[in-house]
């Protein structure tokens, strides 16, 4: 059996477009595991390689702070496998029910990620679902999905219901499972996963207090969120920079989490090397 995760590089095998997907892929998995939103193997993050109806997957076996560029499998939307490392590990079916079905339905869609933290599980299980408490929950007021469980994602008579239930936002919380997020781009996936996540730990940290909770009035709810939307209140360039800083983000946690030392070197991270980008 091969189960190495010495992933040959595949850089000079791949358009220029896939190999910057590829990075920015792997970049994400290494910000949602220095992020602390990872559940060991399990779970996905999923991203569409432009001009294609291909996608990128994990690996079902690495933790994230493993993935690299290389290691990643293209599919299509069923999840039939188009290329792969040369590996006995394979994929994950939940992977392509959940994330196929959303792809397939919504081309303005770059990236689909699903989490199951520890928060995220908590609200997911509430009755009253994600509570406006806080500036970062209030912006997905009116912006966000509830999917009811339905067992574990392998069936993929579920997907029309997902992407029912998804609708035409970027947020959903799928009941008694975790969260998910989209985005027209990786980094507005990982962004708007990570707003919701803040979201649903401080729901969590302020229910467990067993103070009385304050929330704003529907008209300050209603017009927050929307000041929130994208392109609401920055043109163009701006969103660009933004999308910009997250990745510059992603590429100093990547070079934090995944540093090895070089020949010589005593601490490991004196002399980082960005093994995602591999």
């Amino acid at each position: 059996m091969n189960y190495s995760t010495d992933f040959k590089s595949i850089r000079n095998d791949v358009s220029a477009q896939e190999w910057q997907a590829r990075l920015d892929l792997a970049a994400c998995y290494r910000l949602v595991d220095a992020y602390g939103m990872t559940d060991l193997i399990y779970n996905h993050i999923t991203a569409r390689i432009p001009g294609t109806e291909h996608l990128l997957i994990n690996l079902y076996g690495l933790l994230y702070k493993e993935i690299t560029a290389s290691s990643l499998v293209k599919i299509d939307v069923e999840g039939n496998i188009i290329v792969k490392p040369d590996t006995d590990y394979g994929i994950n079916v939940s992977g392509y029910v959940i994330h196929g079905a959303i792809h397939k339905a919504r081309p303005d869609v770059a990236c689909v990620l699903h989490t199951h933290t520890r928060a995220g599980m908590a609200v997911a299980a509430m009755k009253c679902g994600l509570l406006p408490l806080s500036q970062t929950s209030i912006r997905f007021v009116g912006h966000i999905g509830y999917h009811d469980y339905e067992g574990p994602a392998v069936d993929v008579d579920e997907r029309e219901r997902l992407v029912h239930d998804l609708g035409p936002h970027d947020a959903m919380i799928m009941r008694n499972h975790g969260l998910l997020t989209c985005g027209a781009t990786i980094q507005q996936a990982f962004n708007t996963m990570y707003q919701l996540e803040m979201s649903c730990r401080s729901q969590v940290d302020a229910m467990a207090a067993r103070a009385e909770l304050t929330m704003p009035g529907e008209n300050v709810l209603a017009h927050t969120a929307h000041l929130y939307q994208p392109g609401t209140r920055r043109d163009a360039a701006a969103s660009e920079a933004s999308s910009s800083s997250v990745q510059a983000c992603a590429g100093r946690a990547c070079s934090s989490v995944s540093a090895r030392p070089t020949k010589g070197s005593r601490n490991p991270a004196s002399q980082p090397v960005l093994l995602f980008a591999s």
